[in-house]
């Protein structure tokens, strides 16, 4: 079963970012070591998503450009370059938890059933609770914080080298 739901995650994964390369200026490749897919668009954003986990890009705009993604499990690097375009438009990262803006930034957004945990390695994201957007948390390189269904305020902390070593390490860093 679980071999199957990682099949159609891939499969998912494949036809989401195809779609969007279709109706955006953005182009798939595949990474093996680690097994990463890897969606680099015109502006400079790139998404990198482990080879299991699920992402949908989040319609372009009138330029071509995405608005965001949204992500149902597994892992994503997002590296966003400090761009004119970027900076006025802004990028979302959408969990079934939270939702990640950003703007000229380095981060991964890990997802499981349970929580959704964003960890910045560069610039500064705003976390929020996908239904309370209006109650977010500022994070600052070094810093990341778990979302979960609970109504706690966010904590936004420093993680333990060994809690970011781990996670960047799924993707080759």
């Amino acid at each position: 079963m679980r071999t199957a739901a990682r099949l159609a995650a891939v499969v998912a994964l494949t036809v989401a970012a195809s779609s969007a390369g279709a109706q955006t200026r953005c182009t798939e490749t595949t990474r093996f070591d680690p097994p990463l897919r890897i969606l680099h668009c015109a502006d400079g954003l790139t998404l990198e998503v482990e080879r299991a986990g699920s992402l949908r890009p989040v319609g372009p705009d009138g330029d071509g450009h995405l608005k965001g993604a949204e992500i149902g499990g597994n892992a994503v690097f997002v590296t966003i370059p400090a761009s004119r375009r970027v900076r006025r438009d802004g990028f979302q990262i959408l969990t079934p938890h939270a939702v990640a803006s950003v703007r000229g930034t380095v981060y991964a957004v890990d997802v499981t059933r349970a929580r959704t945990s964003v960890f910045v390695e560069q610039g500064r994201v705003d976390v929020a609770r996908r239904d309370a957007p209006l109650i977010a948390v500022t994070l600052g390189p070094g810093e990341g914080v778990d979302v979960d269904e609970s109504r706690d305020a966010l904590e936004v902390r420093r993680w333990p080298q060994e809690r970011v070593r781990s996670l960047l390490e799924r993707f080759g860093r």
